[in-house]
């Protein structure tokens, strides 16, 4: 029995007992035997032999264990075994866990330290053995630094709002390192994009580095498209991704074996973390984490119950030198739209509109969105670009445009009177009546234009003359002023506004003497 495993071994003596039975309880023939049990007349010959010169009567003691017997029937084999050292299977699982490992070359170390030391194949017997004691979490080979599962857990946390008494939910975020299990949980508002992408922020920033794959579920902030064979991933994501040299990995739709690491994390933060704090009250979300992560910390330091150490100092020995540093600069969230520019030249964020150059309008645009900016990629090439900025006012960028949109939108009344002074004091006076009249501002822009350009064709004398004789007359529109211009009335000599009198003899003109 020398290269036979524990359970094969349990097994191999239940049979032996089974034969000593038989033949020496019950005196069945060897053939009856072999044939009634399924092994060989060998065999029961053998083993009923070692009985006998082991000195084992019939019946069998019952406090004779397996143990006790298989030293008296096989003393030679066993004292082999007990003479071939097995190495400490927990260092061995360890390093597993490292990149490049196999269980031939642990053997052969192995036999380095101990030449005379079991077999190959007993070797990993004997390793697959002892697995079996542990978890199935624990059971599955994880490369040192290759990967992070990540997923929300079930339970929300209640946040209450003292003012208002308004009470809302926070979703609890979970990661997992796979090699040494080291955790990470926050809380935060929703499963929408930004909170995603923050919560993985804050995980690499625990953890002190990147891993080179992040396993995930089929959620819509991070798979627009699941599949088994060509899952499509947030552009969002994927430039998250990008930033930490990472790979997204989504699990396969309806295979939750794929995330069964995450699955059994966010088990054990929902008993070890939320259980814990169903009865406390929080009243922000800075508080409900900070009591997280207090509980985050105990969960960490916690010692494995089959293994020495805890999920801490296993990832301070096995996942952090692995990991990939963190860059050197900050990620900034960045989500990609893609958009049609309207009629108008202009397109929304967020209920903010922004406008782009003019000859866009119409056109499909992929849009850059940050905490910050808004920029505007047609073709692969930056368009625009816009301070971010919150409301329903339109953010507008002059230089985007049309040269008469462009005056117009820089257009304002002083502009109007500034130039009206330097054409002439009547041109000022009309002006300011206008404006003054204008209920809104295309009116006062529209009678500016409209001055502007029968100053082009009449020139500053005559069109400060006209502007002075309709204010003399009471006359108010532009009309007038292009009916004296034509008519010429600005060139002749305005009447005095005291009376005269006649020079000529008329018979209905009575004279001063008719008064006196």
């Amino acid at each position: 029995m020398a290269g036979t495993t524990m359970a094969n071994r349990r097994i191999v003596m239940r049979k032996i007992r089974q034969v000593l039975r038989l033949a020496l309880e019950q005196g069945m023939s060897k053939r009856a035997i072999a044939k009634s049990l399924g092994v060989s007349r060998d065999a029961v010959t053998d083993y009923v032999t070692r009985a006998l010169a082991a000195g084992v009567n019939s019946p069998i003691p019952p406090e004779l264990d397996d143990a006790y017997l298989e030293r008296l029937l096989f003393p030679s084999d066993l004292g082999r075994q007990l003479r071939r050292p097995e190495p400490s299977w927990e260092v061995v699982h360890q390093d597993m866990k490292a990149k490049g490992a196999t269980l031939q070359i642990l053997h052969q170390e192995y036999l380095e330290a101990h030449p005379d030391g079991m077999g190959y194949s007993h070797y990993c017997g004997l390793y697959r053995q002892w697995q079996k004691t542990l978890k199935r979490y624990m059971r599955q080979p994880h490369t040192a630094g290759e990967r992070a599962f990540v997923d929300y857990a079930g339970p929300t946390i209640a946040i209450h709002d003292m003012k208002t008494g308004e009470v809302r939910t926070a979703q609890i975020f979970v990661g997992i390192l796979g090699a040494s299990n080291y955790t990470y949980a926050e809380a935060h508002w929703s499963q929408k994009l930004p909170n995603w992408i923050a919560a993985h922020v804050r995980m690499f920033e625990f953890f002190g580095g990147a891993p080179q794959i992040v396993v995930c579920d089929n959620l819509k902030p991070a798979v627009t498209r699941a599949s088994r064979t060509e899952p499509v991933i947030h552009s969002a994501y994927q430039h998250l991704a990008a930033h930490y040299s990472t790979v997204i990995l989504p699990a396969r739709p309806r295979q939750p074996k794929d995330k069964a690491k995450v699955e059994n994390a966010v088990l054990i933060v929902e008993r070890w973390i939320l259980f814990r704090l169903r009865k406390r009250i929080f009243t922000s979300l800075a508080e409900a984490n900070e009591a997280i992560a207090a509980l985050l910390q105990d969960l960490n330091n916690r010692p494995f119950q089959k293994l020495a150490g805890c999920r801490r100092s296993q990832f301070e020995t096995i996942d952090l030198p692995a990991l990939q540093p963190l860059p050197a600069h900050a990620f900034e969230y960045t989500e990609f739209r893609r958009v049609r520019i309207g009629m108008d030249g202009l397109f929304e964020v967020d209920g903010t509109p922004y406008n782009t150059p003019f000859m866009l309008s119409g056109k499909v645009v992929d849009l850059r969105i940050t905490p910050g900016t808004v920029e505007v990629l047609y073709q692969g090439q930056r368009a625009a670009s816009h301070e971010r900025k919150e409301g329903s006012t339109p953010v507008i960028n002059a230089l985007y445009l049309r040269p008469a949109d462009r005056h117009f939108g820089q257009w304002s009344p002083d502009e109007s009177l500034t130039w009206a002074a330097e054409v002439g004091a009547g041109v000022r006076a009309f002006i300011g009546k206008q404006l003054a009249a204008s209920a809104i501002k295309e009116h006062g822009y529209r009678t500016t234009t409209a001055l502007k350009k029968i100053h082009k064709m009449y020139g500053s004398e005559r069109l400060d003359a006209a502007c002075a004789r309709a204010n003399e007359i009471g006359a108010s529109s532009l009309s007038s002023i292009r009916s004296i211009l034509r008519t010429k009335l600005d060139q002749q000599v305005s009447s005095d506004s005291t009376h005269q009198e006649a020079t000529f003899h008329h018979p209905n003109v009575r004279g001063p003497d008719y008064y006196h």
